[in-house]
């Protein structure tokens, strides 16, 4: 004999929703309303600010001169590109054509000179 497994009535279930919506029935909480990439209200429950953790997050990021000084230093990982290693690296490169146009020269008069033995 098979059983089958009957899906309970949502307003059965219980527990906390995510993004600190009470507990209850998920279809009945608030709605971000966020206008989508396809011109529609997002449909995603949302958070106490009345958005959804993807159109409302909690942090817009900082706002004064010194706090993107610290976030920009925070995401440096290697300074590759900062402005003084682009600047350096450039040096060095033309440094190194001058040199390779010198040993060209070099090869090219030496060729020229037959010398006799």
């Amino acid at each position: 004999m098979i059983k089958k497994n009957k899906a309970k009535p949502q307003a059965k279930l219980r527990g906390w929703l995510k993004n600190d919506n009470p507990p209850g029935d998920f279809m009945k909480a608030p709605r971000c309303g966020a206008k989508t990439r396809r011109g529609t209200p997002c449909q995603a429950p949302a958070m106490k600010n009345g958005r959804c953790r993807l159109h409302g997050g909690k942090s817009t990021g900082p706002r004064t001169p010194e706090g993107i000084e610290i976030i920009r230093r925070a995401h440096l990982k290697h300074g590759e590109y900062t402005k003084e290693a682009i600047a350096s690296r450039k040096e060095f490169n033309a440094l190194l054509r001058q040199l390779k146009g010198t040993m060209n020269e070099i090869n090219d008069n030496h060729k020229k000179i037959d010398i006799k033995i």
